[in-house]
């Protein structure tokens, strides 16, 4: 994998865990940041789909690597939320009424 993939693929994958991160309603911070939530929300998305065993949606392929955009961004809807979730319970609700 070359650089230039490399950077087109954090590039793809920031726009995924952007949307993921939309989805869910929270985000966990800048551009990088969304970028890694993106692969690791593909590392998730993927895990996800072997244990259900359901195909591989609308996979590109960059440098030889296969990125799975649906999965990626269903993946990083849910590694978002468990953040969300897990940054409520040390800091509390953020509204006292």
């Amino acid at each position: 994998m070359t650089l230039g993939s490399f950077l087109v693929l954090l590039l793809i994958a920031a726009i995924c865990g952007s949307l993921g991160q939309s989805l869910v309603g929270y985000s966990v911070g800048g551009c990088l940041i969304s970028g890694v939530v993106g692969l690791i929300g593909a590392y998730v998305g993927m895990l996800v789909a072997g244990a259900l065993h359901l195909p591989e949606l609308f996979a590109i392929d960059i440098g030889g690597e296969r990125f799975p955009i649906i999965w990626s961004i269903i993946g990083s809807a849910i590694f978002a939320a468990v953040l969300g979730l897990i940054n409520r319970t040390i800091r509390g609700p953020r509204y006292i009424e």
